[in-house]
């Protein structure tokens, strides 16, 4: 049976040695490259086409949200699964929007983390059952808002904020945002807290719901049609 291959991916190399040290003692993991930041596994990845890539949220150079985006745009069936040391819930949402197929935190055993990732690869979420109840709450939450938010539309976005929001709709990292308007990250986060305030909501995935429901995000220019 072919071994499930494996790209780690965090700035710590003690903690790469530890997890591969892990990995290496069971029969049906092998693993093939390392990297210590995103840019590295995003090159790696390109290179190894791994089948699992254990990647760290935290990074210089490119952290792993931004990596997690761009491996899945080149490589769509690679499982990614992120380990981090936080449970920000913000974090937790924009992995799991940017493919991510699992968020593990670095507290968990060896046992329970490797369950996880071998259901990860056959297609299962590798999320602890707290971490999966925050999920479901937020999934209500957000619904219950775009629900009651009001049906006219009242709310009046400038042009930019409407090609930021189209933007953050695409998926896009602030950073992705800043360069594909000539802009600073700066000025995108206080477009965001702008849009946020008209808008009277508190995260960016309602905004995007809302926008889209009434009809409030337009192309931006460099976008291609489909």
């Amino acid at each position: 049976m072919p071994k499930i291959r494996v790209l780690l991916a965090d700035d710590h190399h003690l903690f790469r040695e530890g997890l591969a040290n892990i990995l290496t003692a069971q029969p049906d993991f092998e693993v093939i490259g390392e990297a210590s930041d995103g840019l590295e596994a995003t090159i790696k990845a390109n290179q190894l086409s791994p089948d699992l890539i254990l990647m760290d949220v935290t990074m210089p150079v490119c952290d792993g949200l931004e990596a997690t985006q761009r491996i899945k745009k080149d490589l769509p069936d690679v499982t990614i699964v992120m380990l981090t040391v936080s449970d920000d819930n913000e974090k937790l949402f924009e992995a799991i929007r940017n493919g991510a197929q699992g968020y593990l935190l670095k507290s968990i055993n060896s046992n329970e983390m490797l369950a996880l990732v071998r259901g990860a690869v056959n297609g299962e979420a590798a999320i602890t059952p707290i971490l999966g109840g925050r999920m479901l709450e937020e999934f209500r939450r957000v619904s219950k808002r775009a629900v009651d938010l009001p049906a006219e539309n009242s709310v009046s976005l400038t042009m930019r904020e409407q090609e930021v929001l189209g933007l953050v709709a695409e998926g896009k990292t602030n950073k992705e945002i800043a360069q594909s308007l000539n802009v600073s990250i700066h000025t995108v986060k206080s477009h965001m807290r702008k849009i946020l305030a008209k808008l009277q909501l508190e995260k960016r995935q309602e905004a995007v719901l809302y926008a889209k429901r009434e009809g409030l995000i337009h192309p931006h220019p460099d976008t291609p049609s489909k």
